[in-house]
Formats: structure tokens, C-alpha cells, sequence
């Protein structure tokens, strides 16, 4: 009998938690409306409960349709202004402007497929032997750390989780370094989603 309950209670719950956040947003957008479009359909020869369900798909609907019209506007008009604006005046902060510069090179990079992206996704042992993370390798190091060392090594970017603009840079012989077969795109949505979206399977594709 427990266990009935129990698996009829994680049936019921998903359910009742998802009509209750819907039902929270609809009386959420539309209670500021409902008194002025309420006045248009308490006319209709319905009953309250039928003339409540269509004002508020009536508030919902020109509400869709006017932040429509408000983004394509803004869009097409204001948008690329209000960015180029904002990028200017982050350049201009002292500090800020800096980490901003480096967050948003990290960002192109990790989400280009350009000649100046990363060039591998590759596995490296990190923060110790035995425990792998997903690397991409960005170029190689400097030469004088590669002189320092007596070999070549190279440099690569250890995203972090969720956020991948944020990470680890690590030097590493290629010797140490296990190369993949897989997109920049798919690791970052691999690191992004904590394990959870798995890289396409080349034969699947």
C-alpha cells in the first residue's frame, strides 16, 4: 500500500506543481488588466466562469502580441544601438573593461568555429592523476615555458560548471593530452549541462 502511495504521489505532484506555477503566471500578467477588459465581456451572455477564462486569454493574447511588436521594434531599431552603446561604455571602465574584454574573446572563441577558436577537445588529467576533465586546446604554450620545461607544450582551456567562461588554463605536453572525437559545440553543452547532454555519437548523426 505505501509503495502505491508513494509512486501515485510522484505521478500527482509533477502535475498539480505545473498547474500551479501556470496558474501563478496567468493571474500574475493578467490581474492588472482583468478590471478594464472584464468591462468589454461581462456583457456577453456567458457565465462568470466562462466570461473569467476568456478575458484573461483575451489579456494574454494582446499582451503576446504586443511584446511581439515591441521586440521586433526594438529589434530591428533600437537593439543593435543599445549594444553597441552599452560595449562602449564597458570598454571605458577602468577594470571592468578589462575582465569584460576577456570574457567576451572567451566567449566568441568557445562558440566559433574560426580559424582563432580552440583546436581540440581533448581529455587531461586534472586537478589529479586518475580524474579527467574535457579540455580544449587553444595554441601552443609560450616558448618560454615550452624552453623551461625542455618540451613542447601546449596550452589548454579547462571550462568550468555550468559556466564555461569561466576555467583553468593548464600547460601540458600533447603526450599527456587524449585527443576527441568531438565538436567544441557538443563539449561546452556537455560541461554547460553538467553531464547531462551527451555528445552525439558520430554514427548517429
Amino acid at each position: 500500500m505505501k509503495k502505491y502511495f508513494f509512486t501515485g504521489l510522484l505521478t500527482l505532484l509533477p502535475l498539480a506543481v505545473t498547474f500551479w506555477i501556470v496558474h501563478f503566471f496567468i493571474n500574475f500578467l493578467t490581474k492588472p488588466f482583468f478590471g478594464t477588459v472584464s468591462l468589454l465581456t461581462n456583457h456577453l451572455p456567458i457565465g462568470p466562469f466562462a466570461i473569467r477564462i476568456i478575458t484573461q486569454l483575451s489579456i494574454l493574447i494582446t499582451l503576446f502580441l504586443l511584446i511581439l511588436f515591441l521586440g521586433l521594434v526594438a529589434r530591428r531599431f533600437f537593439f543593435g544601438k543599445m549594444l553597441q552603446i552599452g560595449d562602449r561604455m564597458l570598454i571605458r571602465i577602468p577594470l571592468v573593461n578589462k575582465v569584460y574584454k576577456t570574457s567576451k574573446e572567451i566567449v566568441k572563441s568557445l562558440f566559433s568555429s574560426q580559424v582563432g577558436s580552440f583546436k581540440q577537445v581533448v581529455m587531461i588529467q586534472f586537478p589529479y592523476t586518475g580524474c579527467y576533465c574535457i579540455g580544449l586546446i587553444a595554441r601552443n604554450a609560450p616558448k618560454t615555458c615550452s624552453d623551461a620545461e625542455g618540451d613542447e607544450l601546449v596550452s589548454v582551456y579547462i571550462p568550468t560548471t555550468p559556466n564555461p567562461t569561466t576555467g583553468f588554463l593548464v600547460m601540458s605536453k600533447r603526450s599527456e593530452l587524449i585527443l576527441l572525437d568531438m565538436k567544441n559545440e557538443e563539449a561546452i553543452k556537455y560541461i554547460v549541462s553538467c553531464g547531462v547532454v551527451q555528445p552525439a555519437e558520430r554514427g548517429q548523426q
